[in-house]
């Protein structure tokens, strides 16, 4: 009789337990019991495989000695790991199942079913199977930890020393307020070098630079801070405030900043500067009068004035001087200017809309997607109306246009639907009424107008609706309706403006010339519209050349097919 020690023939890096039991039976006569408990791999470090082999052996040995002492091996190997199985647990269930009957009646079974029943090897092979199925979650809190202990308050005198490698003139991308005499932290910027390490923190109180003490001057703190060079050691007394994630919200900006001329900002230099048109996303607005915002193409966060806080600048009007009446003057009279008070009518929606507060509107990007109506804005005169017709030759599947109404009687060689829709004057001023019409005006006594009816006539027959109104008009048309592109033909210069008109007297597009004084109006107009209607531009441009502008518009409208857009946030929700 004797003792066999078995080597285990895994060829996968592996978790296995071989039992050899070897009874009292002749010679190369014996039974074994081979456990495969499956693959795992080592939880912090994924490539490495730990194959352990664990081998229990009896051996009845005649003389009666000692049987041999049990080897473990342990080999280490740099080879991505498959799991072979996750379901070990049930394996080894099924096996003490199995070997139920012989660990009654042999020592070395019972051994085998009292090394699976560990807690220890119960609980790896628990981790292995998580692993392994990828079902992670968790882990319940530990019994021997105190739950409490994350609840206590922080020591008051807890300080933490934070360690920042910088250049000169290199911006932290933080600002400071005094609070309680102390210098605290007021805001992180998105994007900075601070946001970037996450060693600071809103509200975290600034003692020490360096081993110098800070004082209580945020702008001297700010010179020191920016001027430093090499390693800034900064000894803190955290707040201990969770960072908000950053929001996506985005808008687009109506008016222009320049935070170097702004007095009003807390540090000019973590101002952002935009120009009207841009598109920013905002990323905290916890400060009711300044949010961090960054440009939509990248790079870091600054400063932006809030909604709140430039509609009071925009809105602040200075109170009328008034001076104290003279000797001698009837009590209550004053001198100075009387602020003008007036009540708002629809019949002057226009001259409101000129003065109506514009700073953000909240956008949001969308796939590519087909514009229902293109709403071409411009003076009179600045060529829309040539547009608009090579727009429509250039693609009649694709595009079309409104058939206006009028009131007066058809001539003898025009057809109702051609040309225009007649109506009598009792109908269309009933529709105007009702509010049926986009625009109308009078002429010659005759009333005339575009409805809206036959704006989304022209949309159900699937084409892009071209329309050439009035600036006043974009107001109605901008909703999720009629989802507007909206594109500025701007007057080039008066004399650019005179020989365009001279050219198409020469070939007889054009059958009345442009005085230097229509041109200077027709410039002034173009102004005026882009002054007041700027904000709901898509694109503008300069029509010095009519050829080469279609070409630009063509341009623009095949973008809108293949490109992202930016629209009102209302279009969407």
């Amino acid at each position: 009789m004797h003792g066999l020690a078995g080597r285990c023939a895994c060829r996968c890096a592996c978790t296995s337990i071989t039992l050899w039991l070897c009874t009292c039976i002749p010679k190369d006569e014996f039974a074994h019991v081979h456990v495969r408990a499956g693959c795992c791999e080592h939880a912090l470090h994924a490539h490495t495989r730990v194959c352990v082999r664990v081998h229990v052996h009896r051996a009845l040995v005649a003389a009666g000695g000692p049987s041999p002492p049990p080897q473990a091996h342990e080999r280490l190997e740099e080879t991505k790991l498959e799991a072979v199985r996750d379901n070990n647990v049930e394996l080894v269930q099924d096996i003490l199942r199995d070997i139920g009957h012989l660990a009654r009646q042999d020592s070395a079974a019972a051994e085998l079913a009292r090394i699976l029943r560990e807690p220890h090897f119960q609980s790896l092979l628990e981790t292995h199977d998580s692993v392994a199925s990828k079902s992670y979650e968790t882990p319940p809190p530990s019994p021997v930890l105190d739950p409490t202990f994350n609840n206590q308050p922080v020591p008051p005198d807890a300080v933490r020393m934070v360690g920042i490698r910088k250049v000169a003139g290199e911006n932290l991308g933080v600002t400071f307020r005094v609070e309680r005499g102390e210098l605290v932290i007021a805001r992180i910027l998105h994007g900075g070098m601070v946001a970037q390490q996450g060693l600071l923190h809103v509200g975290d109180v600034i003692r020490e630079v360096n081993g110098r003490e800070v004082g209580s001057d945020p702008r001297a703190l700010q010179d020191s801070l920016r001027h430093a060079s090499g390693s800034v050691v900064l000894k803190i007394l955290p707040s201990y405030q969770e960072p908000h994630p950053p929001r996506q919200v985005f808008v687009k900006c109506h008016f222009d900043y320049d935070p170097a001329s702004d007095s009003l900002i807390p540090c000019k230099e973590a101002g952002l500067r935009f120009a009207a048109g841009d598109l920013l996303q905002i990323v905290n607005q916890d400060d009711p009068n300044w949010w961090q915002a960054c440009h939509v193409e990248g790079g870091s966060a600054g400063l932006i004035p809030s909604q709140l806080l430039e509609e009071k600048r925009k809105a602040f009007v200075k109170r009328d001087l008034e001076v104290p009446p003279a000797s001698g003057a009837l009590c209550g009279s004053l001198s100075g200017r009387r602020k003008k008070r007036m009540m708002y009518l629809t019949t002057k929606n226009a001259e409101f809309d000129r003065h109506e507060l514009l700073i953000y509107e909240e956008v949001a990007r969308m796939p590519p997607f087909r514009r229902k109506t293109l709403v071409l804005i411009g003076a009179q005169g600045v060529g829309r109306r040539s547009l608009k017709n090579k727009l429509l030759m250039s693609d009649q599947a694709r595009y079309g246009t409104t058939i206006p109404y009028t009131s007066r009687k058809p001539k003898e060689s025009e057809k109702d639907g051609h040309g225009y829709r007649f109506v009598s004057r009792g109908e269309m001023e009933a529709d105007i009424k009702a509010g049926r019409y986009l625009e109308h005006g009078e002429y010659e006594g005759n009333l005339y107008g575009t409805k809206i009816d036959s704006i989304r006539a022209v949309v159900d027959a699937g084409k892009m609706c071209i329309l050439d109104v009035n600036p006043q008009a974009v107001k109605v048309l901008r909703t999720a309706e009629f989802v507007p592109y909206v594109v500025f033909i701007e007057a080039p210069g008066p004399d650019t403006l005179r020989a365009m008109n001279r050219a198409a007297l020469e070939s007889g597009v054009a059958t009345k010339q442009l005085t230097e004084a229509d041109a200077r109006r027709t410039v002034e107009e173009s102004g005026r519209i882009q002054r007041g209607y700027g904000h709901y531009f898509d694109l503008s441009l300069t029509n010095d050349d009519l050829e080469r502008t279609f070409g630009r518009l063509r341009q623009a409208m095949e973008r809108l097919r293949v490109e992202p857009q930016w629209v009102p946030v209302s279009w969407v929700y």
